[in-house]
């Protein structure tokens, strides 16, 4: 999906009023575009950072909704109901930069040796447990394909090697990746 800078610089206010209107307990503003890309079903992440450090992350892997709404829902449970941190306050959001990455369909992988570091997102599929890394997680951590097969099975709750086992499933996605500080020029 090419998003548009204009698209692109909408999804990012739509994250962050979402979140400014939970905080203050205001009702979710309405969603209408014209746009066709903010319109279609996709998946999207949210990952909210003070500075480096990160301070919550939640997406929709699968197109559920149109990437809009899903862009404002994922916005909100990062903010609030990312089971790693305590939800954000209104006095954090000021240091908040909002990063959004927005995913292509999944792809089954049947080699491993395919995966691109940089590229490739990991989804791992157990049936009963579920893992997720972007692809931008493991250019950050200098992680080999091994590594992040690992990781990905780790953050299932999986056996680090689950990955080898026939019946688990694997999947490869891109995305488009963008942030508040490409666009410093708009208003936070």
């Amino acid at each position: 999906m090419d998003l548009t800078n204009e698209e692109k610089c909408t999804l990012l206010k739509i994250a962050r009023s979402a979140i400014v209107s939970t905080l203050e307990s205001k009702a979710q503003p309405s969603l209408k575009f014209q746009s066709e890309a903010l319109n279609r079903r996709s998946g999207v992440f949210v990952t909210l950072r003070i500075g480096e450090d990160l301070r919550g992350c939640i997406g929709y892997v699968e197109p559920l909704f149109p990437l809009a709404r899903a862009t404002q829902d994922v916005a909100v449970k990062a903010a609030m109901e990312d089971p790693r941190f305590m939800p954000i306050t209104l006095t954090e959001l000021e240091k908040i930069t909002i990063e959004i990455s927005v995913l292509s369909p999944l792809s089954e992988l049947h080699d491993v040796e395919k995966i691109e570091i940089g590229k490739h997102g990991l989804v791992i599929d157990a049936g009963y447990r579920r893992g997720l890394l972007l692809p931008q997680v493991a250019t950050e951590y200098n992680w080999d394909s091994k590594q992040f097969l690992k990781q990905v099975a780790l953050k299932a709750g999986l056996p680090s090697d689950a990955w080898k086992q026939e019946e688990i499933k694997l999947f490869t996605f891109t995305v488009e990746k963008f942030e508040e500080s490409e666009f410093a020029t708009e208003e936070k």
